[in-house]
Formats: structure tokens, C-alpha cells, sequence
């Protein structure tokens, strides 16, 4: 299944912190992330986040998550450029705001440590247009990866 997507899934790509899930009678395994990340796990590997069977009721599972490819979003160098001057501290700070506390969350972004997802990108260019037109307003950097949210 997952080798008919443009990118392949791939075991460096799975964030450590991502949940397993080891069910091999589910029918959703196929097109379920938590079960494809699961497959890709190396012998290894001892422990971990997991879904545990009690996800499973009623012929539905409650973290079933379609393997799906998004394009996700990093680096603010021009995001900034139709922000009138005296605006654009008020902006930096709203999206400082948005991202969490502290400089950190901004800081990852900003340098690619950190991906935005679809929502986060529609979010922040919405605390744009608070200050100026969004139109035309882009991230430095666009990467098509798994959806891990």
C-alpha cells in the first residue's frame, strides 16, 4: 500500500516518541501509520510508546491513523515581507505566541528542526492577516512527509 505513495516510509522518518501499534489481525493495518511505523521497527528495539488492544472497540479502532502524505512547512525569512515595519515586531510576537512559550518553539521552526503542519501554516497566516494580507505570503521551505500528528 504505502509503496504506491510518492515517498516511502521510512524507519528514520518515525519519530521516537511515535506510538506502535502491534495488532496484525486489524483490517485497517494496511493503511494505519501506528501499524506500518510498528513494521518498520527494528528486532531491537525492547520498548516504547504502544496502542494497546482496548483501542480497538466495536469493529472501529480509536487511534487508527491513514498513512497519508502532507506538506508540512519550516523557516520564517520572508513570511514577514508584506508586514508594514512598524507592525512587524506585533506579528513575530503573535506567532511566538502561537508556537508556545519562550524562543525555542520559534527557533526550531524557524531553522527546519521543527515542521509545521497544514493547520499550523493556515493558523499562523491567519496572525498574518491580522496585520497585513496574507496573499502571497510563504514559508521558506515546503517538504512533503507522513502526517505523525
Amino acid at each position: 500500500m504505502l509503496g504506491l505513495m510518492e515517498k516511502q516510509l521510512e524507519l528514520k522518518n518515525i519519530p521516537w516518541e511515535y506510538e506502535l501499534c502491534f495488532n496484525e489481525n486489524c483490517p485497517l493495518r494496511e493503511k494505519c501509520l501506528h501499524y506500518q511505523a510498528y513494521l518498520l521497527q527494528p528486532v531491537r528495539r525492547l520498548g516504547g510508546p504502544a496502542i494497546y488492544p482496548s483501542a480497538w472497540k466495536s469493529g472501529e479502532c480509536s487511534r487508527f491513523t491513514e498513512a497519508k502524505l502532507i506538506q508540512k512547512a519550516w523557516g520564517f525569512d520572508h513570511l514577514y515581507d508584506n508586514v508594514p515595519n512598524n507592525l512587524k515586531s506585533a506579528a513575530r510576537q503573535d506567532v511566538h505566541a502561537y508556537l508556545g512559550s519562550g524562543q525555542s518553539a520559534y527557533y526550531r521552526v524557524h531553522h527546519g528542526e521543527r515542521m509545521l503542519s497544514p493547520r499550523q501554516q493556515r493558523d499562523i497566516l491567519h496572525i498574518l492577516s491580522r496585520y497585513c494580507s496574507a496573499e502571497g505570503a510563504s514559508f521558506d521551505h515546503y517538504v512533503t512527509d507522513f502526517d505523525f500528528s
